[in-house]
């Protein structure tokens, strides 16, 4: 059974720092390209970042450009989600989700996007 997991979600004050992880199991995402998306209540979901399965090529919105930080381990079928300065407009679920494509605009274009996570909750007080 292919599982997204997501963690590192929690409460943190404006201007604080979280890091996601999205382990992969039951699928080794080596070659695929890989990305965050969020979802606000009330909101349609958004792409956060992407990067492609070398780890060497990044996209992110432009609403996080500058503060959030896409990364990958791929000895540890893992992605990460550095969020530094955080804004309370930042407060959404967020979900990983990988591509069956390596390119990062794959997950950028939504093309392909076979596995979801359950999503973490980030919550950023004013």
């Amino acid at each position: 059974q292919v599982q997204l997991v997501e963690s590192g979600g929690g409460l943190v004050q404006a201007g604080g720092s979280l890091r996601l992880s999205c382990a992969a199991s039951g699928l080794t995402v080596t070659y695929n390209a890989m990305g965050w998306f969020r979802q606000a209540p009330g909101r349609e979901r958004e792409i956060v970042a992407a990067i492609n399965w070398k780890g060497e090529q990044t996209y992110y919105a432009d609403s996080v450009k500058g503060r959030f930080t896409i990364s990958r381990e791929n000895t540890k079928n893992t992605v990460y989600l550095q969020m530094n300065s955080l804004k309370p407009e930042d407060t959404a679920v967020y979900y990983c989700a990988a591509s069956r494509y390596g390119g990062y605009f794959s997950v950028v274009n939504q093309d392909g996007m076979d596995y979801w996570g359950k999503g973490t909750l980030v919550t950023v007080s004013s």
